[in-house]
């Protein structure tokens, strides 16, 4: 099983409860704005913590409020891919990406900087900064930073939010080549069914809860 999750969460005046499993490469949470997904992300990833529940990636406990597990965010394995990139400004994209590299130990490293140059067509952008890339370039570069980090799972959070549509299916393609040849599990935000129906192999649906 790649994702097992069943956790209740509280975020400032907001709270839901979600459980749900998924064996396939890509699983996608939709739903309205404000239900709580990105949130998920963040307490999948270790940045929030739930207020009681387990959460399971690939066979490895992550949280477990029962039995006292809530592994730090570094030692989860999470590469997260946040919407607005949050590449480092003033460092060019080859600095960007030998940060993710810098991340992993040597031993535990399972793609080099050209594979991920290669695969993310990205190679014609080393040299430049941030501010000169496109959303589109700047979230490729944001996803071989997370690859260099050598993650046991992907976060994707709206990746292709705010793109024109030219930009969003060259996306949209690339991340097609990582579900299919990569081995890795990723979970994806998104509120674009297209992009659900085309990227996911299981969707899990998120409404708005009422309170208790």
């Amino acid at each position: 099983m790649f994702f097992d999750v069943s956790i209740d969460m509280r975020v400032d005046d907001h709270a839901f409860a979600l459980e749900f499993t998924s064996d396939a490469k890509l699983t996608a949470l939709v739903g309205p704005s404000g239900v709580g997904k990105t949130s998920t992300l963040n307490a999948i990833a270790g940045l929030l913590r739930p207020q009681s529940g387990r959460i399971a990636v690939a066979g490895e406990v992550l949280f477990d409020s029962a039995q006292g597990v809530d592994l730090p965010p570094e030692k989860r394995g999470a590469g997260y891919v946040f919407q607005d990139a949050r590449l480092f400004p003033h460092r060019k994209v080859s600095s960007n990406l030998a940060y993710g590299e810098k991340l992993a130990a040597p031993d535990k490293r399972w793609i080099t900087t050209d594979e991920v140059v290669s695969l993310l067509e990205i190679g014609h952008l080393l040299d430049r900064l941030p501010v000169t890339l496109s959303g589109g370039e700047a979230r490729r570069v944001a996803i071989g930073r997370a690859l260099l980090s050598a993650p046991r799972f992907l976060l994707l959070d709206e990746p292709l939010a705010s793109l024109d549509e030219s930009r969003a299916e060259t996306l949209l393609s690339l991340i097609e080549r990582l579900r299919d040849e990569l081995d890795l599990p990723m979970l994806l935000v998104s509120h674009s069914s297209a992009e659900v129906e085309r990227l996911a192999g299981r969707v899990i649906e998120m409404t708005p809860q009422k309170p208790a």
